[in-house]
């Protein structure tokens, strides 16, 4: 880069105070960083690391309990600590833009997505109603979402994740800002919806014609979308700069230790070797599982979707079967099938009962009522995605955990000892059980969804995303947890998941599923040696981060 060239972005020795009372004293402290036009700085770190913070500071969205200073933002010459609140408005969508993690909570679900992307140019421009129509067109087109006319139309929850993602990167590159900030704007979507947005991002960097290229600051926990995109590469923990330098250097030649430690942690695509194949009968099957759902147009004529086509699928104690697939897969609807959250509309739904002798009984419960399954849900329980939603912010750990042995009959001090020995089990400790949700890392509360699901003593373990969100130290550590409790209490797993690392390194066996229906399966070691499908093939070769 030439030094004649002025950077967009600098940071110079940037603060900002936390709260009197918290962990440290500052969440973002004595960072320096710049970016020049046509560049991409990604900033790495765990959870509370102080990513978003540092990216909020720079759009001027610090909450009102978070204090910049000392320290320098300059934007392209201009002193945003020092701007009127007037000023940064103006400043937003114009001069910078950002993508947020969730489109959901960053769409507004009561306007339709073009009038969403009209209202940057009402407020920032003065131009007619028919001109901001063609610009909102054209920039649809550009992030490369189907029938622009239809989406212009739509509303954010008739959308795809991954075309929502669009809508607010169409949002915020709409006005060609110099500086495009993206806070984890593909930590939840599918290895191929991610590389599509990666390679959406790269052209709209270079294409931008408003007499510039775009710099982007890139905050991520995915060190495979690192070796990706990224030229250079800053390391956060607990708020400071630990390492800083150019992609080649960082990730192949990493100075610190906590550098190291996240590198070490990133999951290989290369499964280990492969543990010896269950014995007996599975404890959970579901044999040609299908599920259609039915809707009417305005017209009132019946309209078909086959959202699960003839599945079969098996899981045996003490292991672990990986359901992978992009979104829409119909991955989660064979989960939700097989621990009858949803209905089936074909097929058998095969859970392992004590028949009271000797040997245990498959039992067809795919069309049982909700009150002949309850007292049998104990045997199959599961792990969601998101603990801040599955968790009680109101109730305290302890009372979470143990609601579900008191439903099946332990009395409250003997689901209360259970509990306590459970946050032993997964690394916490007993006093927790005190403690409201909110008192917990993101990690430590994916602990504790995992003990709640214990607590129900099941056979079968269904973990759907329970990783995904995770940082990757906190995922290696989740994933270590889950194969010790497997290993001591016999568990069966079905894990769904669309990283591909995580299932090479967690799954005995690996089932591949595409529109409704499963396309390849096998041991991990020998699918991911040699896929068969061309569909696998094409979701293996969409994995980010060769280099790992």
């Amino acid at each position: 880069m030439s030094e004649s060239i002025s950077p967009v972005l600098v940071i110079d020795r940037l603060h900002v105070a936390l709260p009197p009372g918290s962990d440290r004293p500052f969440a973002v402290e004595d960072i320096s960083l710049s970016i020049h036009p046509g560049k991409t700085l990604c900033v790495v770190g765990e959870s509370g690391s102080g990513k978003s913070v540092m990216a909020t500071a720079v759009m001027g969205l610090l909450a009102r309990e978070l204090q910049p200073g000392p320290g320098r933002i300059v934007l392209q010459g201009e002193s945003l600590l020092e701007a009127s609140d007037q000023r940064l408005r103006a400043l937003r969508g114009q001069a910078m833009g950002m993508v947020f993690q969730e489109p959901m909570t960053a769409l507004n679900p009561v306007m339709t997505c073009g009038d969403q992307v009209d209202e940057l140019l009402r407020q920032h421009t003065d131009w007619g109603a028919k001109r901001r129509s063609e610009a909102v067109l054209d920039i649809l087109r550009r992030v490369k979402l189907p029938e622009p006319e239809r989406m212009v139309r739509s509303y954010p929850h008739q959308l795809s994740g991954g075309q929502r993602q669009r809508i607010v990167i169409a949002m915020a590159v709409i006005l060609q800002p110099a500086l495009l900030i993206c806070d984890e704007p593909t930590t939840a979507l599918d290895v191929t919806t991610q590389k599509e947005i990666l390679r959406l991002i790269e052209e709209l960097q270079a294409d931008l014609s408003g007499g510039h290229r775009c710099a982007v600051l890139f905050i991520t926990h995915d060190m495979g979308v690192v070796a990706e995109i990224a030229d250079e590469v800053l390391v956060m923990h607990q708020g400071r700069a630990v390492e800083y330098g150019t992609r080649e250097a960082v990730l192949q030649s990493p100075q610190a230790d906590y550098t190291k430690m996240l590198l070490a942690a990133v999951p290989s695509m290369t499964p280990p070797p492969p543990r010896p194949a269950p014995l007996g009968a599975p404890l959970l099957r579901g044999q040609d599982v299908s599920k259609t759902y039915s809707a009417r147009d305005w017209l009132g004529r019946s309209r078909l979707t086959h959202a699960l086509k003839a599945a079969s699928v098996a899981v045996s104690a003490g292991e672990t079967v990986g359901i992978v697939g992009e979104s829409g897969s119909g991955k989660s609807t064979l989960a939700r099938c097989l621990i009858r959250l949803i209905d089936p509309t074909g097929g058998q739904v095969l859970w392992r009962q004590n028949a009271g002798g000797e040997d245990d009984v498959l039992l067809d419960v795919a069309r049982f009522s909700e009150g002949r399954l309850r007292p049998l849900r104990s045997q199959v329980q599961v792990v969601f995605q998101d603990p801040n939603r599955s968790l009680n912010p109101r109730r305290k750990v302890g009372d979470s955990i143990i609601e579900g042995a008191m439903n099946f009959g332990a009395t409250r001090a003997e689901a209360m000892a259970l509990a306590a020995s459970l946050m032993g089990k997964v690394r916490l400790p007993a006093e927790g059980l005190l403690r409201y949700p909110s008192q917990f890392s993101g990690g430590q509360r994916q602990r504790i969804a995992i003990a709640r699901a214990l607590a129900c003593r099941p056979r079968v373990l269904v973990a759907d995303e329970a990783v995904s969100a995770l940082d990757v130290s906190v995922q290696a550590q989740i994933l270590k947890l889950l194969r010790e409790i497997q290993d001591e209490l016999g568990l069966g797993m079905l894990f769904i998941t669309h990283d591909l690392r995580v299932a090479a390194q967690l799954c005995d066996r690996v089932i591949v599923m595409h529109q409704g229906e499963i396309v390849e399966e096998g041991p991990t070691t020998a699918l991911y040696a040699r896929p068969q499908h061309d569909y696998t093939r094409r979701l293996f070769a969409a994995a980010p981060g060769a280099i790992f």
